[in-house]
């Protein structure tokens, strides 16, 4: 009788156990569907404002909204004034303020900087075997400006700034690479 009464139990145990756990199962699967769906709408109301933003994107001071977004990153104003422009590698060098510290920028990448380097020589030649990026040590400081950290019209702002500033076009960037030394 008493074993009869302990399984009975749990028995009891183990059925109610898996009707919450099956419970518990189907509240998780809920939520990650009402998760997926805030996320999905978040996703199209930042594309609804994008787009709405991106017909009026304007950059009337380029050199301003250069040197605020590289401060965004460095976490100092840096002042930056234009000292030179190079067309290959495409390459905006400047320097601070007080001329303390120089600024590289550029749609190149660390990577594709040491594959340019690690070229043939007649390859540094056609670049003129003086440009400042080639020159560049491995401790200089290396920072990756996109729309996570340069605000969420960042791209369309990068390709007017950078007409204004080189006068060349910087087709479909949407990172910037600002080599500080």
């Amino acid at each position: 009788m008493e074993m009869i009464l302990a399984i009975v139990v749990a028995s009891a145990v183990i059925f109610f156990g898996a009707l919450i756990s099956m419970g518990n199962e189907r509240q998780r699967k809920a939520i990650d569907g009402l998760r997926e769906q805030v996320v999905l709408w978040a996703v199209q109301d930042l594309k609804i404002k994008r787009e709405h933003l991106a017909r009026t994107v304007q950059v009337p001071d380029p050199l301003g909204w250069l040197n605020k977004t590289a401060s965004k990153i460095c976490g100092y104003d840096l002042k930056l004034q234009v000292l030179e422009m190079f067309e290959e590698p495409q390459s905006l060098i400047c320097t601070s303020g007080d001329g303390s510290v120089r600024v590289a920028f550029t749609p190149l990448s660390p990577a594709d900087l040491r594959r340019i380097k690690s070229g043939k020589q007649n390859r540094l030649s056609q670049f003129g075997g003086h440009h400042p990026l080639l020159l560049l040590s491995r401790k200089v400081e290396v920072h990756e400006l996109s729309v996570l950290n340069g605000g969420h019209l960042f791209d369309l702002e990068l390709t007017l700034a950078w007409k204004a500033l080189t006068g060349h076009n910087l087709e479909l960037a949407t990172r910037l690479w600002m080599y500080e030394y």
